[in-house]
């Protein structure tokens, strides 16, 4: 019987064929903590008599780059020193979010990924069993180099077609998790096919798969193609390229297809991402803050589309426009095409690459009552800070559109 794509590769780690359902133990590629997770997975390794870690092995600090608080100083101060005295390597402030440059400079087609964050299943995007875990399985991946797993039942995402002008990923995955709901993919894998997939640049794809942890998915797989392999290669790791696709009698516990031509801006409404809504019913809400950055959209691709809206213009006079790239060579490549200085000019406040805002640590917190619209992945009760006040989500565009009017506006009419 054929496999699917999340099957072939925790076949490939365990050493024969698995089937759904099954709990098994894999070796695992590599394994990550940020800031907020790392602290207990260093007791954990401690706890367990660890001398090193056994694989490729990473720490980020990201979520309070650089530290607003002392009592957050002093546990980086603990992962700093976890990593001097472990073959584990730290990316430090500044460097960037953790998803982004473990897609950068890390994940392989075909790798077991996994990451303290909820969001690690971002790198799912280049063909790699991408997902989050807890702070204690990472500690066991660490000293072990296995992770214990139960293997998913697939969903098979055919996406048809080609986006509209003024319509981008981040609307498909909005769309979708609108549809389906939050739980509506729980434990699942979720796989995208289809000639739509064909139209995606790998930066669209590393925002679906960041996403799609919030319809309850274990991991968004993509197959590798010849967008894979220039990704890769743009970034130095061309020989890390494998091909890697479903067996054509693949079996899958669901399909679901998507027609991205006929999809619109969406918006995720407070207090859940899959309170979903055209952006026709959203037109008009009055917006206090406007973030453009995170894991979701922080990418160089991300932000020339914001430059391409925001050039020549000035943000509404009572908005805070907050923009973050989402790593170092994000934020360089931005500087060397002048989208920093678009920024600047329009009246947006630049931050160095980290989560920030989109975790409600620091460089963003509302106060009671107002309405943030940002392109992040999460828009639950307080997550920017303060329970008090509400979040929308969007795509780029529509916050770059946003930023200048002072309202929810779609980005068609700007673009125009």
């Amino acid at each position: 019987m054929g496999k699917n794509l999340a099957e072939k590769i925790l076949s490939e780690h365990v050493g024969r064929d698995v089937v759904p359902g099954e709990i098994i133990v894999a070796d695992v590629d590599l394994a990550f903590v940020q800031d907020g997770t790392g602290p207990l997975t260093v007791d954990q390794f401690n706890y367990l008599n660890f001398d090193d870690v056994k694989i490729k092995s990473f720490v980020f600090i990201d979520h309070a780059s650089p530290s607003p608080r002392k009592e957050l100083s002093n546990t980086q101060t603990k992962l700093r020193n976890f990593c001097k005295k472990t073959s584990a390597n730290i990316y430090d402030i500044g460097e960037g979010i953790s998803h982004q440059i473990v897609a950068e400079k890390h994940a392989k087609p075909g790798d077991i990924v996994v990451g303290a964050d909820s969001h690690s299943c971002t790198a799912g995007a280049l063909g790699a069993f991408a997902t989050g875990m807890g702070s204690t399985d990472i500690a066991l991946a660490y000293g072990l180099g296995k992770v214990w797993l139960k293997v998913p039942n697939s969903f098979k995402i055919i996406l048809n077609g080609k986006l509209p002008f003024g319509v981008y990923a981040k609307d498909i995955i909005l769309y979708l998790i609108g549809m389906i709901g939050a739980d509506g993919a729980t434990y699942k894998a979720l796989e995208f096919a289809g000639d739509g997939v064909k139209n995606l640049s790998m930066e669209s794809r590393l925002t679906i798969s960041n996403m799609a942890v919030e319809a309850g998915a274990k991991v968004g797989l993509f197959p590798t193609d010849e967008i894979t392999k220039e990704y890769l290669k743009s970034q130095g790791r061309e020989k890390d390229f494998k091909e890697l696709s479903p067996d054509e009698d693949a079996k899958y516990e669901k399909i679901i297809e998507i027609d991205v031509s006929k999809i619109e801006p969406q918006i995720a409404f407070p207090h859940t991402v899959d309170n979903t809504k055209n952006i026709k019913e959203a037109i008009g809400i009055k917006i206090d803050q406007v973030y453009i950055g995170t894991c979701t959209n922080g990418r160089i691709e991300d932000l020339r589309v914001v430059a391409s809206i925001l050039k020549g213009k000035r943000k509404a006079k009572d908005v805070r426009l907050i923009i973050a790239p989402a790593s170092k060579d994000v934020y360089l490549q931005a500087l060397k095409e002048g989208l920093i200085n678009i920024f600047i000019e329009t009246g947006a406040t630049i931050l160095p690459p980290g989560c920030g805002p989109c975790v409600g640590v620091h460089a963003g917190v509302p106060a009671d009552g107002e309405k943030l619209l940002s392109t992040q992945n999460r828009n639950f009760h307080g997550r920017a800070g303060n329970p008090n006040s509400e979040i929308y989500l969007s795509s780029p565009a529509v916050a770059a559109a946003t930023a200048i009017t002072g309202y929810i506006t779609d980005p068609r009419e700007v673009l125009k």
